[in-house]
C-alpha cells in the first residue's frame, strides 16, 4: 500500500526540502500552501499523515487539526510552528493532532516521528474499515424487504433508535429479531460502545445469571476467580436479551433492578455494581399468556413494553420472498464458490407459496442447502428438500381429495429422485406402468 503525506505550509522553500526529504524515504508526497488547498487535496487523495504548518495564510493549524478529523478520522496531523508555545502544543493534542514540533528541529527528528505517525494511522484506518463494514451492515438499509409491514417495523425501529427507551421486539423464531437489535444499536448514540447479545433459552438460571451478572471467587463450587458479567461488558453500549420470555422468574428481578435503577448484585458480592446499558429483549411467546400463568412478572413486562415492534413472520411478507432469496442466492453462492446464474422460475414460484414455519431461517437454509447440492447454471425445484412441499395446498376445499394428496405426493417423490421414473415407482410401491398412467393423468 502506498504511503501518502500531505504537507501544508506557505512557505514554499520549507515545503520543497520537506518534501525532498521525505520522499527520499519513499513516501509519496502532495504539496498544499493554504489551509483551503489542503483539505482539497484531502478530500481526493488517500493520505495518511499531514504534517501542517500552524499559521497559514487562511487558517490557524491547529485548528485545521479538528477539521481533518472530523473528515478523516484515521488520518495523522503533526503540526509544525516556528514559534511554539504551551498552549498551542496542548490545544493541538487535544484537537487530535500526533504531535507539535517546532521548525528548524533536525530533521532526523522529523522522520522517525513520520514512521511513528504512519504506523498509527494504518493502524487506524483498519479499525475504521472494519467498523464502517460493521456499521454498514446493520443500517436500517441493510434490512431486506419492501413489503407494508417491514416498512412499518423499520420506521418504528428508526423511530426508538435515538432514544434510550427500552424495546421489546416481538415475533415468530426466525423473523430477525437480532438484525433488527443490532440495527437499533449502530443507529443510536451508544454505537461506539459495546452490543452483546445473549439468547435467554440457552443457559440454566444459574448459569445465565453467572454470564449475566458475573460472580465475585468462591461464590459456588467452580467459581476459581472473579468473573465479568455480560451487563459489564455492555456498559455504555446495548444489551440484546433474546428469548426473554424463557427466563426463569426469579432472575426476571435483577433484569428489573437493572432496568429501574442501573445496577445488580454479582453472585457471592455484598456491594452492587453499576452500569448504564440500554436493553433490547426479544421473544416469541405471548408474554401476557405467559403473565397469567406466573411465569412471567407483569411489572418486568410493563418495562420492557415501553415500546413494542412487532416483526412480521415470512407469510405476512410474501411480496419479499424474491428479494430474500436473491440476497441469500448471492450471498452462499460467493461463500461456496458456486457459479450460479439464478433461480428457475419454477423454483421461485415454489418458494413463494410454501408456508415459511421458520420464517427468514428457513428461508436462508433452503437457499443454502441449494446451492451446495445445484448442478446447472440455475437453482431448480430438483435441489428443494423432499419435505418442502405440503401434502396438499390448503388453498381451496378441493385440495383435500385424495387425488390432489397423491399428485403432490408423487411430484415430491419425482423431484428427490430428480425426474427418475424407476426409482420413484420403486419408492412408490409401485409398477412403473403405473407412474407413467398417474404422470399422464395428473400432467406431471
Amino acid at each position: 500500500m502506498q504511503q501518502n503525506i500531505l504537507i501544508i505550509d506557505d512557505e514554499k522553500k520549507l515545503n520543497g526540502l520537506l518534501t525532498r526529504i521525505i520522499e527520499l524515504e519513499g513516501y509519496k508526497v502532495f504539496q498544499a500552501y493554504t489551509g483551503k488547498e489542503g483539505l482539497k487535496l484531502l478530500a481526493q487523495e488517500d493520505v495518511q499523515v499531514v504534517i501542517s504548518d500552524v499559521k497559514l495564510p487562511d487558517a490557524n493549524g491547529v485548528e485545521l487539526v479538528k477539521q481533518i478529523k472530523e473528515k478523516k478520522p484515521y488520518v495523522e496531523v503533526i503540526n509544525l510552528t516556528a514559534f511554539g508555545t504551551i498552549a498551542d502544543g496542548v490545544l493541538a493534542i487535544k484537537n487530535g493532532a500526533f504531535d507539535y514540533i517546532t521548525k528548524g528541529d533536525d530533521n532526523d527528528k522529523i522522520l522517525p516521528m513520520l514512521a511513528r505517525a504512519m504506523d498509527k494511522a494504518q493502524l487506524q484506518r483498519q479499525v475504521f474499515n472494519l467498523q464502517s463494514k460493521v456499521v454498514k451492515r446493520f443500517t436500517f438499509e441493510g434490512i431486506i424487504g419492501q413489503s407494508k409491514p417491514v416498512k412499518a417495523a423499520i420506521d418504528l425501529a428508526k423511530k426508538v433508535s435515538v432514544t434510550d427507551t427500552t424495546v421489546l421486539l416481538l415475533g415468530e423464531t426466525g423473523t430477525g429479531k437480532e438484525v433488527f437489535a443490532n440495527a437499533i444499536h449502530y443507529n443510536s448514540r451508544r454505537n461506539t460502545a459495546n452490543f452483546v447479545a445473549v439468547n435467554c433459552s440457552s443457559f440454566s438460571k444459574e448459569l445465565l445469571e453467572s454470564e449475566l451478572f458475573g460472580h465475585k471467587a468462591g461464590a459456588f463450587t467452580g467459581a476459581l476467580k472473579d468473573k465479568k458479567g455480560l451487563f459489564e461488558e455492555a456498559d455504555g453500549g446495548t444489551m440484546f436479551l433474546d428469548e426473554i420470555g424463557e427466563m426463569d422468574i426469579n432472575l426476571q428481578a435483577k433484569i428489573l433492578r437493572v432496568i429501574e435503577q442501573g445496577e445488580f448484585i454479582k453472585i457471592g458480592d455484598t456491594k452492587t455494581s453499576k452500569v448504564n446499558v440500554r436493553i433490547i429483549a426479544a421473544t416469541n411467546r405471548k408474554l401476557e399468556g405467559e403473565i397469567a400463568k406466573g411465569n412471567f412478572r407483569e411489572d418486568l413486562f410493563y418495562r420492557l413494553s415501553v415500546f413494542q415492534i412487532n416483526l412480521p413472520s415470512l407469510n405476512e411478507r410474501r411480496d419479499d420472498i424474491p428479494l430474500l432469496a436473491k440476497y441469500y442466492l448471492a450471498e452462499y453462492t460467493r461463500k461456496v464458490g458456486q457459479k450460479l446464474d439464478g433461480m428457475s422460475p419454477e423454483f421461485l414460484a415454489a418458494l413463494e407459496k410454501h408456508n415459511w414455519k421458520g420464517n427468514i431461517r428457513e428461508l436462508k437454509n433452503v437457499i443454502e442447502r441449494s446451492v451446495i447440492i445445484a448442478d446447472g447454471p440455475m437453482l431448480s425445484t430438483e435441489q428443494l428438500p423432499i419435505d418442502f412441499y405440503d401434502a396438499y395446498d390448503n388453498s381451496t376445499p378441493a385440495s383435500f381429495s385424495l387425488s390432489s394428496i397423491e399428485k403432490h405426493h408423487i411430484q415430491k417423490i419425482l423431484h428427490y429422485t430428480k425426474g427418475n421414473k424407476t426409482e420413484t415407482a420403486r419408492l412408490l410401491g409401485i409398477g412403473l406402468t403405473t407412474l407413467y398412467r398417474k404422470i399422464e393423468e395428473y400432467e406431471l
